[in-house]
């Protein structure tokens, strides 16, 4: 039974690996402009081609943007709730969202409008701040799941409270934040992308490292020490690896919800809770989402389109709501 077990996860592995390769093409060959398969062939391999800059400048860097934050907001999730032991946990309970935005709409109010770029570094450096400090409110060393949890509400809460004030007093700090502010990958081909693969990745790569640990921690901090697992040392990695991947993808998409809500449920329900395979599970499952909700916000509105985090937001609030009024949940 548990190698007949194995082998069904593995199987899923290959599965979304798969699904992963086939949305990668569908997300370069579809959008809002409507082209034939030569043409999208053309765009990749001519550079003289009318639709290279469309194809290679524009949905190239876009799939990519999507596959790296799907998969952060994924893996970023997973870490949140198996860290806090708390099933409705997300990146944004560390004050994520919050902190990008606030920085983002003080940057906007004091020196006006400014580059992408710009807002990328300052939403980066936002969230990092915002991660910092819930840690440091929730008792630092003696942080334990419900004081992370409770400090992370006050924070977010006190900063949606400041982003609502300063954007009421500057209508120029409105408009800036508007558009930043629903979730987007159509800034892609202007992101300084391989940073931005590059730090992901490396969070992932610890994010993954934290599973062993992760599956001492669920027993209790009483249990996980004598396994020989330090919980604040356990939860500082943690949350390192979370406002990494968080952070970057919220700085370059904007505040994307429910990726790291739902995925992380819909993955345990066929991993169990094993977070060997909860994290890769949710890592892959997570870019997934993240791509087909992007297509499919390219072809529904066509010639316009439907931003990525209404579309998430769209598929996703009914999907909870699905999960949470199930009798049987899957269990961290």
């Amino acid at each position: 039974m548990p190698r007949s077990r194995t082998g069904r996860r593995i199987l899923g592995l290959l599965v979304l690996v798969a699904a992963l390769a086939v949305l990668a093409v569908l997300s370069v060959a579809v959008g809002s402009r409507a082209m034939d398969l030569g043409q999208v062939w053309a765009g990749l391999t001519d550079p003289a081609s009318e639709s290279y800059p469309v194809v290679t400048e524009l949905r190239v860097p876009r799939t990519v943007l999507g596959l790296a934050a799907g998969a952060a907001l994924g893996l970023a999730g997973a870490l949140m709730q198996a860290m806090t032991r708390n099933p409705l946990a997300d990146p944004g309970l560390l004050g994520v969202n919050t902190g990008a935005a606030a920085a983002v709409v003080t940057a906007s109010f004091f020196f006006g409008s400014f580059g992408f770029t710009q807002t990328i570094l300052f939403a980066f450096a936002g969230a990092a701040v915002a991660s910092v400090a819930v840690y440091l409110i929730a008792g630092a060393a003696a942080a334990t799941p419900a004081r992370l949890a409770l400090a992370g509400a006050a924070v977010t809460a006190a900063g949606y409270a400041y982003v609502s004030a300063i954007q009421l007093m500057s209508a120029a700090t409105l408009d800036q934040m508007r558009f930043w502010s629903v979730g987007s990958l159509v800034n892609a081909h202007v992101a300084p992308m391989l940073p931005v693969v590059l730090l992901i990745g490396g969070a992932a790569l610890v994010g993954v490292l934290l599973a062993r640990p992760l599956n001492a921690l669920a027993l209790g901090d009483a249990t996980a020490t004598g396994l020989g697992v330090d919980p604040r040392v356990l939860r500082v990695a943690g949350i390192a690896a979370i406002t990494v991947l968080a952070g970057t993808a919220t700085a370059v998409c904007g505040p994307i919800v429910f990726v790291g809500l739902v995925v992380p449920h819909v993955v345990r329900a066929f991993t169990g809770p094993d977070q060997n395979w909860v994290l890769p599970y949710s890592m892959l499952s997570g870019a997934a989402f993240l791509v087909a909700a992007d297509v499919l916000g390219r072809v529904i509105a066509r010639p316009a389109e439907v931003q990525v985090g209404i579309v998430c937001a769209v598929a996703g609030g009914p999907f909870f709501l699905y999960l949470v009024s199930r009798r049987k949940v899957a269990r961290l």
